[in-house]
C-alpha cells in the first residue's frame, strides 16, 4: 500500500508541476504580445534567480562554482538559453496546443541524440517510435498545405536545444555540482539578455512586472514539484505525465486567447505522444536494451524555462 500511496503522491506532484507549466507558458503568450521576448526572458530570470540561489546554497555537495568540464557546460548553458529564447517567441505567435505538439518531440531527438554523446544503442523498435513520431510532425507543419512561420521553426529548435542540454546532463551530471548546472545558465541569460534591454526595453505596468515575476516564480516551484514525483514514482510512470501539459494549453487557448483547437494538430499531436510514450515504456522495461535510459533520466523536459536542475 505504501508503494501505491508513493506512486499517486508522485503522480500529484507531476500533474501539479506540469499545470503550474502550463500556466507559466500561458503567461509568456500573454506578455508576447506587448513585450520583447528578450525582456520577458531577462526578468523572468531575475525573478527567479531569488528561489533558486536558495537551492544553490543549500546544495551540500563540497567544491567550488568551477566547473569540471567547462566547455561542455558551457555548450549546455548556451543550449538552454537558446532553447528558452525559441520556447518564449513559439508561445508568442503560435496558438499554445500547436507549440506542445512540436516540443513533445523532445524524447525522441533525446533518443538521437543519445546515440553519438552517450554510446546508446537503439534498436528498430525505438528507431521505428522515432520515425513515427517525425511523420506526426509532419501532420502538425503540414508542408505545402499551410505556411511554416519563423514560430514553427522555433519550436522544433527548442526542441532540439532542450534535448541536447539534456543529453549533456546525463554525460557530465554525475563530475559536476548541481549548484554548477543550476547558475551557469541562469547567470548566461541574464548576462544575454541584459545587453538587449536597450533596443528592446518597454517600461512595463506593474500589472505584467508581477505577471513576468510569475513565470519566473512558475518555473522554480513546477521544476520543484517534478523533482519531487521522480522522487516519489517510477521514472516510468511519471515521464508522460508531461503530455498532460496539452490539454491545459487547449483550455488556457481557448478560454484567454480565442484558440480554437485543429483537428490535424490534433492528430499530429497523438502521434508524436504515442511514439514518445513508447520510447519511454521501452526504456522502462526491467529487460531493457537501452544502457543508458536518457530519456527517463531526464527529470524535466522543460530546458526551456532556463532554471533547469539536473536529475537526482
Amino acid at each position: 500500500m505504501s508503494t501505491q500511496n508513493s506512486t499517486l503522491r508522485g503522480l500529484g506532484y507531476a500533474f501539479l508541476g506540469f499545470a503550474v507549466f502550463a500556466s507559466h507558458d500561458a503567461l509568456i503568450k500573454a506578455l508576447g504580445g506587448v513585450y520583447s521576448v528578450m525582456q520577458i526572458i531577462f526578468f523572468a530570470t531575475l525573478f527567479s534567480f531569488v528561489p533558486m540561489a536558495v537551492t544553490i546554497l543549500t546544495d551540500r555537495t563540497t567544491g567550488n562554482f568551477l566547473p569540471h568540464h567547462p566547455w561542455l557546460v558551457l555548450l549546455r548553458s548556451a543550449l538552454m538559453v537558446t532553447a528558452m529564447s525559441c520556447a518564449f517567441y513559439s508561445f508568442s505567435v503560435l496558438p499554445l496546443a500547436e507549440v506542445y505538439s512540436l516540443l513533445f518531440s523532445f524524447p525522441l531527438i533525446v533518443t538521437v541524440l543519445s546515440i553519438p554523446i552517450l554510446g546508446e544503442v537503439v534498436r528498430a523498435q525505438r528507431w521505428a517510435a522515432v520515425g513515427v513520431g517525425l511523420i506526426g510532425v509532419l501532420i502538425v507543419l503540414r508542408p505545402g498545405a499551410t505556411d511554416i512561420t519563423l514560430g514553427h521553426l522555433a519550436a522544433l529548435t527548442a526542441a532540439f536545444c532542450s534535448a541536447f542540454a539534456s543529453v549533456l546532463v546525463r554525460k557530465i551530471g554525475n563530475e559536476e555540482r548541481s549548484a554548477v548546472l543550476i547558475l551557469y545558465p541562469m547567470l548566461l541569460a541574464i548576462a544575454v539578455m541584459s545587453l538587449a534591454q536597450p533596443a528592446v526595453y518597454q517600461p512595463p505596468s506593474l500589472l505584467h512586472l508581477a505577471m513576468m515575476a510569475l513565470v519566473g516564480v512558475f518555473s522554480v516551484i513546477a521544476q520543484h514539484l517534478i523533482i519531487l514525483a521522480y522522487r516519489a514514482a517510477p521514472a516510468g510512470v511519471i515521464a508522460p505525465s508531461q503530455y498532460s501539459q496539452i490539454i491545459w494549453a487547449t483550455i488556457f487557448g481557448m478560454a484567454f486567447f480565442g484558440e480554437r483547437p485543429d483537428v490535424w494538430v490534433a492528430v499530429g499531436a497523438s502521434v508524436i505522444i504515442a511514439s514518445g510514450v513508447y520510447v519511454v515504456w521501452r526504456e522502462s522495461r526491467t529487460n531493457t536494451t537501452s544502457a543508458n535510459t536518457p530519456v527517463l533520466r531526464v527529470r524535466s523536459p522543460r530546458s526551456d524555462t532556463g532554471a533547469s536542475r539536473p536529475g537526482e
